[in-house]
């Protein structure tokens, strides 16, 4: 499908960088993309013009995706069903939606609920790529370049919709894979979001305890490294938690069992189990994560 006006709604840190990159691979190529985009926040939209991230925007929806050839959701997945619910009847029958949510089950339920169906120009995807900090203001448009794009199509997906996101996708410098959603939202729930919420976790354990004193004085590189995505946007993670719950509480109930395993290996000073563990642990890093961008 030939794509020119495209809408970005939640002009954030990857809707902005998603506009932004195009924005570049438009002027080079003389493509003639035109990108909109469209949140509550006019003044976020305002600033989004001003940094070279849209070349427009629009203060109500319906007026933000009419024309629109292909719309990116780049919102909460907590408020994907309401802007589906407000762009129904508003967009072409052949515009293409396809979203960024960290989890693929939740979204195509909603749009199921929405629509009556599982629209064949909707395309599930998650860009594995991003940073600790959030706002149009962190947007580049060199954020997806070698990192991995899941894009995640079901039965009703059409092979021209597919086609045109990877292509945008792959213009942007990224990687491609394609799984279905429900093992997506496993796979991630394990590799992604199990860390994340074990990072807020122990800082939320280490904030509580006041006889430590201001103990975050004594952190070092390790701890930094392992809570950095603890400053990560907490309403986009209560809404991954709460939008892949099952998945999510499988594994942490998995760490959990770990955890008991550990103390019992401590408690019990089992020197060769502990050494085996964390030799195991480390050959399975070096060996299986060559690239951590991907």
């Amino acid at each position: 499908m030939d794509v020119k006006k495209i809408t970005i709604i939640g002009v954030g840190l990857i809707g902005g960088s998603f506009a932004k990159g195009l924005k570049e691979v438009s002027e080079k190529n003389n493509l003639g993309y035109e990108i909109t985009g469209y949140e509550p926040n006019v003044d976020n939209l305002k600033k989004a013009v001003a940094l070279g991230v849209i070349d427009r925007y629009e203060t109500e929806l319906p007026n933000a995706v009419q024309d629109a050839d292909l719309i990116l959701l780049g919102v909460p997945l907590g408020a994907m069903a309401t802007v589906l619910s407000e762009m129904r009847g508003c967009i072409k029958p052949n515009t293409i939606i396809t979203d960024v949510g960290s989890a693929k089950m939740s979204v195509i339920s909603a749009v199921k609920e929405v629509f009556g169906e599982v629209l064949p120009n909707f395309v599930a995807g998650h860009p594995i790529a991003g940073k600790e900090k959030s706002g149009v203001e962190a947007a580049c448009s060199d954020l997806f370049i070698d990192h991995r794009v899941v894009l995640t199509p079901t039965q009703e997906t059409s092979a021209d919709a597919m086609a045109t996101v990877r292509a945008l996708w792959e213009s942007l410098g990224a990687c491609i894979t394609e799984m279905a959603p429900e093992f997506h939202d496993e796979v991630f729930a394990a590799t992604s979001h199990l860390p994340h919420l074990l990072a807020f976790s122990l800082v939320d354990l280490l904030n509580e305890h006041e006889e430590l004193g201001n103990v975050f004085q004594y952190t070092a590189g390790g701890f930094r490294d392992f809570t950095r995505i603890a400053s990560s946007d907490a309403t986009m993670w209560r809404d991954i938690s709460l939008s892949n719950a099952q998945a999510i509480v499988k594994w942490l109930r998995s760490y959990q069992a770990e955890l008991d395993n550990l103390i019992g290996l401590i408690d019990g000073q089992q020197s060769d189990a502990l050494y085996k563990l964390f030799h195991d642990a480390k050959v399975a890093r070096d060996t299986h994560i060559v690239k951590d961008t991907l």
